[in-house]
């Protein structure tokens, strides 16, 4: 299941360095994967669907932007905010970030250093996504491999990267958001901003949960139902 912290806690993936996560190699991976699919003969290209949840749900209004074979999206919790919504939540940060990783690209051109950053930390101790409940469920979760722990070059890509402002390019996709009401890393507000730029069919389907409460009994049932009623709808 591809999700928000799927860059960090999988860990199962070779190749050097570790804890590297690039946005647009993973839109490549989606197409890929729809390119493989559409190929098998037990498979109608016509009827092609995708699904993500957290930052891979920004990643699916990626995929579908740009990728016409794409008829049917799901956005589960999605995590999709766009360069500028960053900068605006705390500029002076989002601004020394900046010139940290250009220092940092500077560096590691000239001494091949590649440097991270703690993906979640106690309070007080820098990291890339900060809170108590973000801390409490990433330390919680079981994945022997992963290290706490994100390579600052994707930090850069990252916050590049931009999954929803052309949202309303969507022509040919059906699309369902299945935001949590209280969420508190991409609010229920912000999910509507780029729910009202899309074009029909589109639908939300809001559960009163916070953030991580969709992987959990009962809400993981209630999202997935909805997703694969939405698939069957619209496939």
């Amino acid at each position: 299941m591809p999700t928000l912290y799927q860059w960090f806690l999988i860990g199962d993936s070779e190749g050097e360095p570790r804890s590297q996560n690039f946005p647009l190699e993973m839109v490549e991976d989606y197409r890929n994967a729809i390119t493989w699919l559409s190929d098998q003969p037990e498979v109608d290209p016509q009827r092609i669907g995708i699904w993500g949840t957290a930052f891979s749900g920004g990643l699916v209004l990626y995929v579908a932007t740009y990728d016409k074979r794409v008829k049917a999206v799901v956005a589960q919790v999605p995590f999709a905010p766009s360069p500028e919504q960053q900068r605006i939540c705390n500029p002076e940060d989002y601004d020394n970030m900046g010139w940290l990783l250009l220092r940092d690209r500077i560096a590691s051109y000239k001494t091949g250093v590649v440097n991270y950053m703690k993906v979640v930390s106690s309070e007080g101790e820098p990291c890339c996504l900060p809170g108590k409940e973000t801390y409490d469920e990433f330390m919680a979760m079981k994945a022997p491999n992963w290290r706490n722990q994100v390579t600052l070059e994707s930090l850069e890509k990252m916050r590049e990267f931009d999954s929803a402002s052309l949202v309303h390019w969507i022509s040919l996709a059906a699309l369902l958001f299945v935001p949590a009401k209280k969420d508190d890393l991409f609010s229920l507000n912000e999910v509507y901003a780029i729910y009202e730029k899309a074009r029909e069919p589109k639908a939300i389907t809001a559960l009163p949960i916070r953030h991580f409460e969709v992987y959990s009994e009962p809400w993981s049932s209630k999202a997935t139902s909805a997703a694969i009623n939405w698939f069957q709808k619209y496939l």
